[in-house]
């Protein structure tokens, strides 16, 4: 039996865990007071970090895109996340 993770994906290319790289790319976007990160959830398939949830602004997307590609890199990053504008 093993413990821990057990193939290259589960690792990006620096050896971080999934765990360790969600939890960067949360601390990053927690921390950028230019963003509404509250609805964006992270998740990992294979090297691969996808961002899901809702945006209020096309602005707040662009932002979650670059933030987490300066983590795992661009070719690392899907985007599916969701507009949900307020009404007015």
């Amino acid at each position: 039996m093993k413990f821990g993770p057990n193939s290259h994906e589960d690792r990006c290319s620096e050896g971080h865990s999934a765990a360790s790289t969600i939890a960067t790319i949360s601390a990053a976007l927690s921390v950028d007071p230019d963003i509404d990160s509250s609805a964006i959830e992270i998740r990992m398939l294979g090297p691969v970090v996808l961002l899901e949830g809702y945006i209020t602004n096309a602005a707040d997307r662009e932002k979650a895109i670059s933030l987490a590609a300066m983590i795992v890199g661009q070719e690392n990053v899907q985007d599916r996340m969701l507009s949900r504008f307020p009404m007015q």
